[in-house]
């Protein structure tokens, strides 16, 4: 039941297009499946299969190695 307290129903990500092409230059493209510590999405949230689970995890990481995508947020100031 939606009505208990603690519990809920969770909302399921729309399944991304069969077609979907995935570039490490389309940052945009790439947003939406790097949560906002940084971390790159599971599939089971995402719901990308493995195949394309893979080629997401590379792309993210290579735009990550040309600075295109932050690693982290997490951003310490020297004190």
């Amino acid at each position: 039941d939606a009505d208990r307290d603690g519990g809920g129903l969770r909302t399921r990500r729309e399944r991304p297009a069969i077609d979907l092409i995935l570039d490490y230059k389309d940052i945009e493209t790439l947003k939406p499946f790097v949560s906002e510590g940084g971390r790159i999405v599971p599939s089971r949230v995402n719901r990308l299969n493995r195949k394309q689970q893979r080629v997401l995890q590379g792309e993210i990481k290579r735009a990550r190695k040309l600075a295109l995508l932050p690693i982290s947020d997490r951003h310490t100031s020297l004190r």
